[in-house]
């Protein structure tokens, strides 16, 4: 059985893509851990907004190990490239044989994650790929997730949009123009409970600021 990692953001998309491998859907594979990505200054995911802490609680409430990169915050390509390269060698000394993406349709996106494993010898697994996001967007919620939107692109969504709970109402308001699971980057999340959380990772909900193009809500652990 082939041991893999799951690219983790916090996000539905990563729970999405943890909950179908352990049914199969990307072949024999033991989930050994979360890869998560952190600015080095603030301890926070790019763009997400999201604490290392909250990250943290959600691999406790998981029970999975959480494998940290960090990077400079604004970091560049290449810098983000060099940092996880060096991590995922070294996973694949230690048996990882692969990274489970929750990318759904973005071939470009696919493309340059293959690219950025080829020389670490880890592949990529994507078991959510080409699934319809309108359909995916209504399971996740009627399989009960607890999940917040923590950011939204300036471009694509307005600010009352941050910290909306994602649930029927927050799909159903979407405009025509955004992916009902945010695929172009419209909008990110973070999960708090149901599916294989043992226990709800608890948090409440900051003030809303604009960060690099986004609408960010802030989240404090409890």
């Amino acid at each position: 059985m082939e041991k893999v990692l799951i690219s983790w953001s916090g996000g539905k998309d990563a729970c999405l893509a943890l909950e179908e491998t352990r049914r199969g859907a990307a072949g024999s594979c033991e989930v050994v851990g979360l890869l998560t990505t952190v600015a080095r200054e603030d301890g926070k995911i790019p763009i997400h907004g999201v604490s290392r802490e909250l990250i943290e609680a959600q691999a406790h409430a998981l029970r999975l190990p959480l494998i940290v990169v960090e990077i400079p915050k604004g970091a560049t390509n290449a810098e983000y490239e060099s940092a996880l390269r060096c991590e995922l060698s070294a996973q694949r000394e230690s048996g990882v044989g692969g990274v489970v993406f929750g990318d759904l349709f973005l071939a470009d996106v696919r493309d340059y994650r293959e690219r950025l494993l080829a020389p670490t010898g880890v592949r990529g697994l994507f078991p959510l790929w080409l699934r319809d996001t309108a359909r995916l967007a209504a399971e996740f919620v009627e399989l009960n997730y607890t999940a917040i939107v923590v950011a939204v692109d300036s471009r694509a969504l307005e600010r009352t949009f941050a910290g909306r709970d994602f649930d029927r109402n927050f799909i159903n308001a979407l405009p025509p123009s955004v992916d009902p699971c945010g695929e172009r980057g419209e909008f990110h999340t973070f999960v708090s409970d149901g599916g294989p959380f043992t226990r709800a990772v608890n948090f409440k909900r900051g003030e809303v600021s604009e960060d690099a193009g986004h609408f960010v809500c802030e989240l404090m652990p409890q």
